[in-house]
């Protein structure tokens, strides 16, 4: 079976980074530049993970995990997200709204393909 990903992620080097670690995995991953794209890639068939940029401003990632907490089909598909380590206050945030794991950038990156095969 092959893992599907959707990310909502602003920043081009961690997108790539993810685009490739994803490839050489044999997973897919949907970029969805917006709430509704996110959804609806969401909706079309339900991922197995949603990873997040806690720096986006656009779409907010705090109000798109607390979305999909209260989507009766997706709550259940986890939430990873991840931020620099020096802004503890989205790592608060992030919790609150409901992202299942948060992690700092350098973790995040480390632990990438663990992360996107289902396995952390």
């Amino acid at each position: 079976m092959n893992r599907r990903v959707v990310a909502s992620v602003s920043d081009m080097l961690f997108a790539s980074k993810i685009r490739g670690t994803a490839e050489q995995l044999g997973v897919t991953v949907n970029f969805a530049r917006n709430a509704g794209a996110l959804f609806d890639a969401a909706k079309t068939e339900v991922p197995d993970l949603f990873i997040f940029d806690l720096h986006a401003t656009h779409p907010d990632p705090f109000a798109l995990a607390a979305r999909l907490k209260a989507d009766e089909r997706l709550r259940a598909v986890p939430i990873v997200g991840f931020f620099s380590h020096v802004q503890t206050e989205l790592q608060t945030r992030a919790t609150e709204a409901g992202v299942d794991k948060v992690l700092p950038r350098s973790v995040f990156t480390k632990r990438l393909p663990e992360i996107l095969k289902g396995e952390f």
